[in-house]
């Protein structure tokens, strides 16, 4: 019995390579080796596999920022480089899609969900660095966030075009971390200083 999730997987690679208006029927039934009988009796049409196959990406939460801010630049750090692989493994699906928006309104959830959902996080992070401030109180988060997503989404989707534009890739997210936490009155975190915030706490 052929599963769901091959199909699925064949529809991904599919779409991924060729877009929406490319990812045939015919083409995804002889990638996951089947016929396309198959696919219209599991998923009814084109439009409704290929949604389900933009579904999970579209709900995926993103990396944890720590509720607790100790060390604003590892975290951050740790963030933006899971951030920036997340958003390059999903850039084919994202380009073809992004392409796409005008004639498939339906497909900007996928394009841009992932997107505010980091931006959230991030401005919830913000909030509680300044909270205890760890951060400016006047600085603009909502504008650092949208500055911070931005600069990721554009070093995972233009990098291949190019590159002599962007940090190298394994300093990128400390460098972008390092200039971001500058903009919004961060100070550099000290070993000494991440282990007298964690006593202050304990105690």
């Amino acid at each position: 019995m052929i599963s769901r999730e091959r199909i699925l997987e064949a529809a991904a690679r599919v779409y991924a390579k060729h877009g929406f208006r490319g990812a045939t029927t015919r083409l995804i039934a002889m990638e996951a080796g089947v016929n396309e009988v198959t696919l219209f009796r599991t998923f009814g049409s084109k439009g409704a596999l290929l949604e389900a196959v933009l579904g999970p990406h579209s709900i995926s939460a993103p990396p944890e920022l720590p509720a607790q801010p100790v060390n604003p630049e590892a975290e951050l750090t740790a963030f933006v480089t899971t951030s920036l692989e997340n958003v390059r493994a999903m850039r084919p699906l994202l380009v073809h899609t992004m392409g796409e928006i005008e004639e498939r309104p339906e497909a900007a959830e996928f394009a841009c969900r992932g997107r505010q959902m980091v931006h959230h996080a991030i401005i919830a992070y913000l909030r509680k660095l300044q909270s205890l401030g760890m951060a400016d109180p006047q600085s603009d988060v909502e504008t650092a966030a949208v500055m911070l997503t931005g600069t990721v989404m554009s070093d995972a989707m233009a990098r291949s075009f190019v590159p002599e534009v962007y940090p190298p890739v394994d300093e990128a997210p400390s460098r972008y971390v390092r200039c971001f936490l500058q903009m919004i009155g961060v100070k550099k975190t000290t070993a000494s200083s991440v282990r007298k915030k964690a006593s202050a706490r304990i105690a």
